[in-house]
């Protein structure tokens, strides 16, 4: 098995890896990038930054967008800021340090050469970011501000006040114009790319269906490169846009691209809880609240309940009977552990029976201590977008009493397989964000998912692509009309030919809500091998329910975006079933991943490095079968293996 994991991780020192690896790798001459077609599936920064790059390198790019701009990826709902090893605020920050700190934030379970190339390119994007006018916030004297984030001993988040993810978009938005207009990049927009097509065991190209018309249309290419970002909408409710989905990862899956580490999704602890029945999504609170909100809950149960029948105020509980448990358990980093780590912290205090609102699935993120150190002008200064935008969705003034937040699924770390190159287990094919798992181990930390955009689209991909299309200059271009692309054609067809015929009685987003429940239910905060087990059955349970009682309105030639929902609905019931099956196998807790059987007794996550010191990379074996699953043995030669420890 393990032959089918070639990782490609570069020999030599960890500081040279990547340096060497540069030097040693083909690459195409300028002239005959010229012959050579890109497809970049997915706008966000990874996607955005690689095209731009490949474009600006010569290639011939296209890219593909679901929305009607690639300005509305969902990174451009990121807020609290992006990670860099620059240590402009002298506090010893460094290449290693974030390199460590990245590494024992995932609780030691990601590739340790990919984490040290990230640190390590992480100064280039705030260089690169700068020139192309991100407006970063500065200090008095000009240089750029740095803010803590969560995991981290020292400030290195570079932030545009809680508009991070907005303002880097555009930038790489403004560089992806500047190559459509060279005509080096041709935008598809309002396209979803639904197969990937294999020619002799290689990628060339993709169906996509154009979501305006309806039409099934053909795209050639020397080599395809996924960047659509996660599948947290598998849980329904989650923090991603309702747009945001895994069904290209997936089509990439089921043609034979190994699946990483599924049952890695994170928990963010500071989300707007949830509301009503009818809510499509939830609300993200960014993590930078963290640096001076203090999140607590009270010790008398008898004030819980006042708060709940809204007898009294959140203000009028008295400073000593407030349990700031974050500080209590974890006095070296207080309020700024790691997402997971808060995420656990947070259930286990409203399990407890503390939660502070009607549900009793919420905790305090107070601004009272920093606002009466600071002053509400230097709070307003720092987080007013994110306070007026608290306000306008709970009625709640932010400045006058806390705000109330709860866990919720946010982010992804488990994705499709790739080795050093970001290349996938099928030649040509490459993915890049979010949409690979190599990064982030088993938790991301906070500000690191625009570090890895960027990097891999801006510094990493547009080098190690080359190595792969120098042998392909000659072959000239790629021909859609071949048995490969009409089988893929269809395929495509068929399925969306059987969505139609079923006639049910369900509608698409009764199926995802009841398919979130099961996931939040059983693949969610706290796992155990009979939720799993259950959880199992009951997708497909579902999964049965699905395919014989849907109902699909409307034709495919149109404008239909209940066929977009069903065509996605249909992957997220797959992409749940392999995250259980992932988290069941993986008995275990790290990261994200807390399996009840395997804990503290102070119940922090208990790993067990003897037996799954892995990557898990799954293979697809057909419709009705089990994956197979290998292994790619993780191997710390720089850093010392521990038990991750946030109290001292």
């Amino acid at each position: 098995m393990a032959e089918k994991l070639i990782s490609k991780i570069p020999e030599g020192p960890l500081a040279e890896k990547w340096t060497n690896h540069k030097a040693h790798i083909r690459v195409v001459t300028p002239g005959n990038k010229r012959k050579l077609d890109v497809i970049v599936v997915g706008t966000g920064l990874g996607g955005a930054s690689a095209a731009a790059s490949l474009g600006e390198l010569g290639y011939n790019v296209k890219i593909f967008c679901i929305s009607d701009s690639p300005r509305r990826a969902h990174s451009i709902a990121a807020q609290g800021g992006i990670n860099a090893a620059k240590n402009y605020q002298n506090d010893n920050d460094s290449v290693y340090r974030l390199f460590y700190e990245t590494i024992k934030g995932g609780d030691y379970r990601s590739r340790e050469a990919n984490v040290y190339r990230l640190a390590e390119v992480s100064n280039n994007i705030i260089d690169q970011c700068v020139a192309q006018g991100v407006p970063f916030a500065r200090e008095y004297g000009g240089l750029l501000a740095n803010r803590s984030f969560g995991g981290a001993t020292v400030s290195r988040t570079f932030y545009a006040r809680g508009q991070t993810g907005q303002q880097l978009l555009l930038g790489a938005y403004a560089a992806l114009n500047r190559q459509i207009a060279e005509g080096t990049v041709k935008s598809y927009p309002r396209h979803e790319m639904l197969d990937v097509v294999l020619v002799n065991g290689e990628a060339r190209g993709i169906i996509a269906r154009n979501l305006v018309t309806g039409e099934i249309e053909r795209f050639g290419a020397h080599a395809v490169v996924i960047a659509t970002g996660g599948y947290g909408n598998t849980y329904f409710l989650s923090t991603n846009a309702m747009n945001s989905n895994g069904s290209a990862a997936w089509q990439c899956y089921k043609k034979g691209a190994f699946f990483a580490n599924p049952c890695f999704a994170q928990i963010h602890p500071t989300c707007i809880p949830v509301h009503g029945d009818q809510q499509c999504k939830l609300t993200l609170m960014s993590e930078s609240l963290r640096n001076d909100g203090r999140i607590w809950v009270p010790k008398k149960m008898e004030d819980v309940l006042k708060l709940r029948k809204k007898q009294i105020l959140p203000s009028d509980i008295a400073e000593e009977d407030r349990d700031y448990y974050l500080e209590r358990r974890y006095p070296a980093f207080g309020n700024l552990v790691p997402r997971d780590v808060a995420s656990r912290a947070a259930k286990e205090r409203c399990d407890a029976g503390f939660g502070v609102n009607e549900t009793g699935l919420a905790v305090f993120l107070d601004f009272k201590t920093a606002i009466e150190r600071l002053g509400e002008g230097k709070i307003r200064e720092r987080y007013g977008n994110l306070f007026q935008m608290y306000e306008k969705i709970t009625g709640t003034d932010p400045y006058k009493q806390p705000m109330m937040i709860y866990p919720a699924i946010h982010y992804t770390m488990g994705g499709i397989w790739v080795d050093y190159n970001l290349q996938t287990t099928i030649p040509g094919l490459y993915a890049i964000g979010e949409a690979n798992f190599s990064d982030h181990g088993g938790n991301r930390l906070g500000a690191s998912a625009l570090m890895q955009g960027l990097a891999d689209g801006y510094f990493i991909l547009p080098y190690t692509i080359g190595d792969y299309l120098a042998g392909h200059f000659k072959d000239g271009k790629v021909d859609v009309n071949t048995p490969e692309f009409d089988a893929a054609e269809k395929a495509v067809k068929e399925k969306i030919e059987k969505l139609f015929s079923i006639k049910g009685k369900r509608s698409v987003d009764s199926l995802h809500k009841e398919l979130g429940h099961i996931m939040w239910e059983y693949v969610g905060m706290a796992r155990s091998e009979e939720g799993l087990k259950t959880g199992i059955a009951k997708i497909n349970e579902l999964k049965k329910e699905f395919w014989s009682n849907v109902y699909v309105p409307g034709t495919n030639f149109e404008f239909n975006q209940e066929l977009e929902k069903a065509l996605r609905l249909a992957d997220f019931l797959e992409i749940g079933e392999l995250m259980a099956i992932d988290a069941l196998n993986r008995n275990e807790s790290c990261g994200g991943h807390f399996r009840i059987e395997s804990q503290t007794e102070e119940g922090e996550t208990k790993r067990d490095d003897e037996n799954y010191m892995y990557v898990a990379a799954w293979e697809y074996k057909g419709e009705g079968n089990a994956p197979e699953l290998h292994k790619e043995p993780l191997k710390y030669e720089n850093i010392k293996i521990a038990t991750r420890n946030y109290k001292d």
